[in-house]
């Protein structure tokens, strides 16, 4: 993703607000690699505020869409590079690997909805003794 040629007009705070994170969450990016840090007006020492263009707001969203969609920060890495090289086949296996963890993970949430149904329907089911549901959860 190349950084835009015109000239940038939001602060730290503005670019936070675009992509809907915080001012840290920015800076912990930037730490981490996915977002460029720019330049400060007049050299860099004790200057102007950085500013950020539309294209780091981009970028921003993107790593949120990324992580949304359950990547880690070291595969939105690895796909903000292979953007700059046009892997298609390594981007396609990065997503793939991810449909496999969704898919695992639904099983589980599946199961876990499956078991609870069923103490919710013992649980309905009679009036003595104690609660399956809180049974099940205090003496797993």
């Amino acid at each position: 993703m190349v950084r835009s040629q015109a000239m940038p007009e939001m602060t730290i705070a503005g670019l936070a607000r675009a992509g809907g994170v915080g001012v840290e969450t920015v800076r912990y990016y930037q730490r981490r690699g996915l977002l460029d840090t720019p330049q400060r007006p007049g050299g860099g020492h004790g200057g102007g505020v950085r500013r950020y263009g539309e294209q780091d707001a981009r970028r921003l969203r993107f790593i949120r869409s990324a992580q949304s969609a359950g990547f880690t920060l070291e595969q939105i890495a690895e796909l903000i590079a292979l953007d700059a090289t046009d892997d298609r086949a390594r981007a396609r296996a990065l997503a793939t690997e991810r449909i496999r963890a969704l898919d695992a993970k639904i099983a589980e949430l599946q199961a876990a909805r499956e078991a609870l149904a069923r103490l919710a329907r013992q649980c309905g089911g009679g009036s003595a003794g104690p609660c399956p549901i809180i049974t099940a959860f205090a003496d797993p």
